[in-house]
């Protein structure tokens, strides 16, 4: 005699159909991680807090003719071009040394779409940072004008405003760039500062050498946003040297994150 058992009759369940994460709350996210840890924070508060410092010193003791709208926007871009680089390394970096990757790439595996927000995140963060010292430059020049009887010139104009963008931007995108290269705060934050520094000693002292900088070196490149006097030449310049500095570390530092385990 057989028993046969019957087989229980299989449900199949509908797929359950998931929405992607919009691409601006990605982005909203990214900026959010810029203030909400203690580092982020004080380090917005360190970029307002300095900046403000050096309009009221250039304010107080520059000469009274030295005392225009141009040289405010200059004295305010020297701080920020030390500390923006900064807050775009912690923006990739405070995933692994945070420990956020982990949730950050659970809630979206798509990593692609994370550093595409990042990317965007630290535009964003370059174009407020120009508001910020334009908004500075001209209050300076204003109390300028009334308080210390300066010269109170306004002449600027769009094309000193693209030179200004232009710098903010490269250097947040280039602090990015170090971060997801090496994604270690302490290394990335050293190495920023480090690197440039060497290759503009190295090119000032090597005459030999004096041709090729404006081709390898992005301060070199750079020195003409400063003044004001770019032209077809730096404007090449300037483009190889970004390639070198900023696109091509990007590039690096994508796939490294790309294909790097999350622990």
């Amino acid at each position: 005699m057989r028993t046969q058992v019957a087989d229980p009759p299989v449900t199949r369940q509908a797929a359950v159909d998931i929405a992607t994460i919009p691409f601006l709350r990605l982005v909203r996210v990214e900026l959010r991680k810029m203030y909400d840890t203690r580092a982020g924070m004080w380090l917005l508060i360190a970029i307002g807090v300095i900046t403000f410092a050096a309009v009221v010193l250039f304010l107080f003791f520059a000469n009274a003719r030295d005392l225009t709208f141009t040289n405010f926007v200059n004295v305010t871009l020297t701080p920020q071009g030390f500390l923006l680089p900064v807050l775009g390394i912690l923006v990739v970096t405070s995933e692994w040394s945070q420990r956020t990757g982990l949730v950050s790439f659970t809630l979206e595996p798509n990593r692609k779409r994370v550093l595409l927000a990042k990317v965007v995140a630290v535009i964003a963060l370059g174009i407020v940072a120009v508001l910020l010292l334009l908004g500075l430059a001209a209050l300076g020049n204003g109390l300028g004008s009334s308080l210390q009887d300066g010269n109170g010139s306004w002449s600027f104009g769009a094309e000193g405003l693209r030179n200004v963008a232009v710098l903010q931007l490269i250097s947040v995108l280039g602090g990015l760039a170090f971060g997801m290269v090496l994604l270690n705060s302490a290394a990335a934050i050293v190495l920023s500062f480090v690197l440039p520094t060497a290759f503009g000693f190295l090119f000032g002292i090597v005459t030999s050498l004096k041709d090729a900088a404006p081709w390898i070196d992005l301060g070199t490149a750079q020195r003409p946003l400063f003044d004001g006097t770019m032209h077809g030449d730096d404007w090449a310049h300037l483009l190889v040297t970004s390639v070198w500095w900023v696109v091509i570390p990007l590039a690096v530092g994508a796939y490294r994150v790309l294909r790097s385990e999350v622990k």
